[in-house]
């Protein structure tokens, strides 16, 4: 879904409002956290934590490579 939003000045700082209906499709509201990732086609607006996801990768990583001691330290 593409919608196009304007930036309004609020005090010292810039800020848009979503429709309704993205706001519903990614379960987000009033009060919640989001990430504003610049990118080289623009500005990602994210509910989840970029460094999360990295982590979670590594965490992969590092289950595949060491899954044979990892499940000897879990007995």
């Amino acid at each position: 879904m593409v919608k196009q939003v304007t930036f309004r000045q609020y005090g010292g700082s810039l800020g848009t409002t979503l429709p309704k209906a993205m706001t519903d499709r990614l379960n987000v509201g009033a009060g919640d956290k989001a990430y504003a990732v610049e990118t080289e086609h623009g500005i990602l607006l994210t509910p989840y934590d970029p460094e999360f996801l990295r982590t979670m990768e590594a965490e992969a990583r590092i289950s595949k490579r060491y899954q044979n001691a990892l499940r000897e330290l879990a007995r």
